[in-house]
C-alpha cells in the first residue's frame, strides 16, 4: 500500500512541476532578441553612429564615397581628429594674435577678416589667451566634392576660458560656443591639409 501511495505522490508531483515549467518558462513580454536591430551600413560605421542615417548624413556619406575614388587614403575619422586639432590651433592663435601659425591654416579671405580683428584688439592695447576646459565636440555636417575641390562642413561644440587684459585691467570669462567650420582642399594639389575657407555661428 506503502509503494502505491509513494507512486501516486512522485505522479502528482511530476505534474505540479510540468505545469509550474509551463508557466514560469514562459516568455513574458518582449525580449532583447525580439527587438528590431539598427542596421549596421556604411553611413553609420563612418559617422560613428548605429541608428538609420539622416539625409544630411547621407548626403555627408556620399560626398565620402566621392572622395574616396578620387583620393582612396582618406580616412573619416583621422580628418575629424585633424580638424579637432586645427580648431584647437586657430582659436588659440587668433587669440593671441598669433599670424605665423595662423596664415599657413586659413583661406586668405578668412586670414583677412581675422587680421582686422587683431589689428583693433592690439590698437586698443587689449591682449588674450584662450583654453579649452576640455575636448572640444566635432561632428561632420557634410561633405561635398565640386571638380576637384572638396569642401567639409564641421560642427564644433566647445568650453573655454578667455584671459583678457585691457586698459581696464584684467578680466577671465568662461564661455560655450557652437560654430561651423567649412575646410577646403584642392584634390590636384600634392599637399593634403585642409584649409578654413568660413566660419558660421550654430546653435549650442
Amino acid at each position: 500500500m506503502l509503494v502505491v501511495e509513494l507512486i501516486i505522490l512522485a505522479a502528482v508531483a511530476a505534474v505540479v512541476l510540468f505545469q509550474l515549467y509551463a508557466v514560469l518558462g514562459r516568455r513574458v513580454g518582449r525580449q532583447a532578441e525580439d527587438l528590431p536591430q539598427a542596421p549596421v551600413t556604411a553611413a553609420n560605421r563612418d559617422l560613428g553612429r548605429v541608428s538609420t542615417p539622416t539625409p544630411a548624413e547621407t548626403a555627408a556619406i556620399s560626398g565620402i564615397a566621392a572622395l574616396r575614388a578620387r583620393d582612396p587614403s582618406f580616412d573619416v575619422a583621422k580628418f575629424m581628429q585633424g580638424a579637432r586639432q586645427a580648431f584647437q590651433m586657430i582659436v588659440k592663435a587668433f587669440a593671441a594674435g598669433d599670424r605665423a601659425a595662423l596664415k599657413p591654416l586659413l583661406a586668405a579671405e578668412v586670414m583677412d577678416d581675422f587680421e582686422k580683428v587683431m589689428v583693433q584688439r592690439e590698437q586698443e592695447g587689449r591682449s588674450q589667451q584662450v583654453e579649452f576646459l576640455q575636448e572640444p565636440r566635432a561632428d561632420l555636417e557634410s561633405l561635398n566634392l565640386v571638380g576637384d575641390l572638396a569642401k567639409a562642413s564641421v560642427r564644433f561644440l566647445a568650453e573655454l576660458r578667455s584671459r583678457s587684459k585691457g586698459p581696464e585691467g584684467e578680466a577671465v570669462d568662461d564661455q560655450r560656443t557652437a560654430e561651423i567650420w567649412t575646410f577646403q582642399r584642392n584634390l590636384t594639389n600634392r599637399d593634403p591639409n585642409w584649409t578654413l575657407i568660413h566660419v558660421d555661428t550654430a546653435e549650442a
